[in-house]
């Protein structure tokens, strides 16, 4: 049973009504706002519409079978009628209990996608890398625009962190359950026993804040220039283009230098700077992660994980659906689509359960 929306219906009229207005016109902002507003509605509409029509269908159907003089042909056509459109109606119901569910107001964010090496030493650096070639696949695919914004290279090639800004459509709505830590069990390339390590991974997805969403007060910020460097004394840079980021009030540091400009590389360093502030702001306003950025991610430890990749099984477990999965090279390789959708899903259920009245 669905509660009474007209409420939503009236609205969307008088958006609709609101946008044929010429005058709108010289107020883009206030045009954007009534657009999206109308926007995020319509789905809602169309559904309702569906479901009032398969409503008058199916009493039509049962009008038809309360006729004591029905030809039997004409009944079984109804009753068939009846059935379909009796679960299409239930289909139509579930359908828009979902779209009633709050929408995270971060879900079209774009992203600051940061990949850390935990446990596990050179091995954990190797494994971060072919985590960020999995989001970078991934991104490709979806279309998505990714762009590294800073890293650190380990000595064998891995990355000991590596921080990218992720562009495109919808992109924290799918992502953002990628936050925590990913465990690795293989045979490092170093091994020659043959002995399995466990390593580990962590992964922070922050909504990509703009300058709207985070002011950041000059007065509030330390902004010193050093000299970049690289793996074995490459791509040293003694121009002083890397940038060094301070957020006095916070204490936040962010350091970019994979620019060689020094301007770039403030750009860059601001732009982390402003995504991890608003991450520790929405976290303290809903109170529903720890204030510190961290409790994203963990400490790194073996223990806390969110997802294995068992490599000699070649299995992937996420522990949060409690499930696995035998593809793992075609994951790895940027084919995420599936798990996310579950995690999505999963998402979708808690919050429909929690909207549920007593």
């Amino acid at each position: 049973m669905l509660p009474d929306l007209s409420s939503l219906e009236e609205k969307f009229r008088q958006l609709t009504l609101a946008l044929s207005d010429p005058a709108l016109i010289a107020h883009p902002q206030r045009l954007r706002e009534i657009s999206k507003e109308r926007a995020d509605l319509e789905p809602l509409v169309r559904k309702l519409d569906d479901h009032r029509k398969v409503l008058r269908d199916a009493q039509d159907s049962r009008a038809m079978l309360a006729d004591p003089g029905i030809d039997p042909e004409l009944k079984a056509m109804a009753e068939a009628d009846l059935r379909r459109l009796t679960a299409r109606a239930e289909e139509l119901e579930a359908e828009i209990k979902v779209l009633l569910v709050p929408k995270d107001t971060l879900d079209e964010k774009n992203v600051i996608l940061e990949i850390r090496a935990g446990a596990g030493g050179d091995e954990s650096s190797l494994f971060a890398q072919d985590l960020f070639r999995m989001y970078s696949r991934f991104a490709e695919a979806k279309g998505w625009k990714i762009e590294v914004l800073d890293s650190s290279v380990s000595p064998i090639g891995g990355f000991k962190e590596v921080i990218a800004s992720v562009q495109g459509k919808n992109v924290y709505s799918r992502l953002k359950f990628e936050s925590g830590v990913h465990r690795v069990q293989r045979v490092p390339r170093t091994e020659t026993s043959g002995r399995i390590h466990t390593s580990t991974v962590t992964v922070a997805v922050l909504p990509e804040a703009d300058e709207i969403d985070v002011k950041l007060d000059p007065k509030d910020l330390r902004i010193e220039a050093f000299g970049s460097s690289g793996p074995g004394g490459q791509s040293v840079n003694r121009n002083y283009t890397a940038i060094r980021v301070t957020h006095k009030p916070s204490g936040l540091v962010v350091s970019c230098q994979d620019e060689k400009s020094q301007h770039r590389n403030k750009e860059k360093a601001l732009r982390v700077l402003r995504s991890r502030l608003m991450d520790i702001a929405h976290s303290e306003q809903h109170r529903k992660i720890a204030q510190d950025r961290r409790s994203q991610v963990g400490t790194g430890e073996r223990s806390e994980k969110i997802r294995t990749y068992n490599f000699p099984q070649s299995r992937i477990t996420d522990h949060r659906l409690d499930e696995s999965f035998h593809n793992m090279s075609a994951v790895l390789d940027g084919d995420l689509a599936g798990i996310l959708e579950k995690l999505a899903l999963q998402e979708q259920a808690r919050l429909l359960d929690k909207t549920k009245t007593p």
